[in-house]
């Protein structure tokens, strides 16, 4: 062991006559471990934010989307067939969009229907996730109606728990929806139907759980007057990484009408957004490392006063300016190093609480999850550790110069 490190090592110790000293030091390294701490914490998190939010909008929203500037596609089958042996697909869906009015006789909303094929394989891996009630094949099974004189059954709907709630219904009620309806002469008109409820989704998004209606596609372009007509084709990949790559192909494989579009360009300001509120967060909570790491500077400066003597002795003795310069550098680092450990232990403890005990609770309706949700990444507790040396570092250059500056003569005259 260099002798440096030994008499750094010695200066940590409390002696009755430094133990002011001691204190100050210990309270520097708790000011570090707890800037620490709040760091790793806060990053994962704003990163289990940024996870869920990601998986519930990309699992939710097309990845990448084809649509036809002119109106509606007509050859949506034919698409579909085209984009399966594209590399990286794993499977699309064609789908038709319209708004209406649902009632119950109970309670009554505005919703966006959404046109599916229930037994498209993406669909199902795609919404069955979120059924807390009936199945999505109930779309496109007849149902009986409430209706006293002979109408033909009805066809089945999939809401949120949200909008469940607010028509005051559940499985197998009937509804009835109204819409409004673009005749072929450009005349606007409405239709109604009733329906059922076929089941119920819960996908922790709140506007989607009480604005969202699912409804089997054939049935949809019948009702909203577009038979044999999709409004798009959304596009599942195997991997996201992919997507550039997929959207480019597709872009090639249908130019003009048609315009692909991917989730990148669907959610690039919210995504931006929230990048840089997680920077700013991270950016405070340096700062707050910063103002405890810079306590060394203080700490140190007193260490210097007290240690003039010893300093001089070391001088004398042959050790150079820049071996004093270690002595207290290897000081400041040792207890910066101390504290860093500490906070994180202390941070990964805190992850461990918040993601297994859950403890916190936010409100639903706003988040769309009720409790912190923790995504740990490695990478960011290394990089904490980085910066918080590094602070520490910096705040030992100034009292490791002026100390490596005593004159021997000067104080053993004083």
């Amino acid at each position: 062991m260099r002798y440096e490190l030994k008499i750094a090592l010695r200066y940590l110790r409390a002696r009755r006559k430094d133990a002011f000293i001691s204190i100050t030091t210990i309270f520097t390294a708790v000011g570090v471990m707890i800037g620490v701490a709040a760091l790793t914490i806060t990053l994962s998190v704003m990163g289990g934010f940024e996870q869920s939010i990601k998986e519930r909008v990309l699992s939710l929203s097309p990845q990448v989307q084809i649509l036809n500037s002119q109106g509606s596609i007509e050859n949506y089958a034919e698409i579909q067939s085209k984009v399966a042996k594209v590399p990286g697909v794993s499977g699309s869906d064609a789908y038709i969009v319209g708004q209406a009015m649902l009632s119950s006789g109970r309670g009554i909303g505005g919703v966006v229907v959404r046109g599916i094929e229930p037994k498209n394989p993406v669909v199902n891996i795609e919404w069955g996730r979120y059924l807390v009630n009936g199945g999505l094949d109930n779309l496109a099974r007849a149902h009986p109606t409430s209706s006293a004189t002979p109408t033909p059954p009805a066809a089945g709907l999939a809401v949120g728990v949200s909008l469940e709630k607010k028509l005051k219904t559940k499985a197998g009620d009937p509804v009835r929806l109204v819409a409004p309806i673009i005749l072929e002469d450009g005349s606007l008109s409405t239709k109604s139907g009733e329906f059922a409820i076929g089941a119920i989704f819960d996908s922790g998004m709140n506007f989607i759980d009480t604005n969202m209606v699912l409804m089997d596609l054939v049935h949809a372009q019948e009702f909203f007057g577009r038979p044999g007509k999709v409004d798009g084709v959304d596009i599942h990949l195997t991997n996201l990484d992919q997507t550039e790559a997929v959207t480019d192909a597709m872009r090639k494989l249908f130019p003009s009408p048609y315009r692909v579009r991917n989730w990148i360009e669907y959610n690039e300001s919210a995504a931006g957004g929230f990048e840089l509120l997680k920077r700013i967060y991270s950016l405070v909570l340096v700062l707050l490392i910063g103002v405890a790491a810079f306590n060394l500077v203080a700490t140190l400066i007193m260490v210097v006063m007290e240690k003039r003597k010893d300093i001089a002795v070391l001088i004398s003795m042959g050790a150079t300016q820049r071996d004093v310069r270690t002595i207290f550098v290897m000081k400041g680092l040792i207890v910066g190093a101390a504290g860093t450990m500490a906070g994180l232990v202390l941070g990964a403890v805190g992850c461990f609480a918040l993601a297994h005990y859950q403890f916190i609770h936010i409100p639903r309706e706003i988040y769309g999850m009720s409790t912190l949700p923790i995504s740990v990444e490695p990478s960011n507790f290394v990089l904490v550790a980085l910066a918080s040396l590094f602070l520490c570092l910096l705040a030992t250059v100034y009292p490791a110069r002026q100390a490596s500056r005593e004159m021997p003569v000067e104080v053993f005259r004083s």
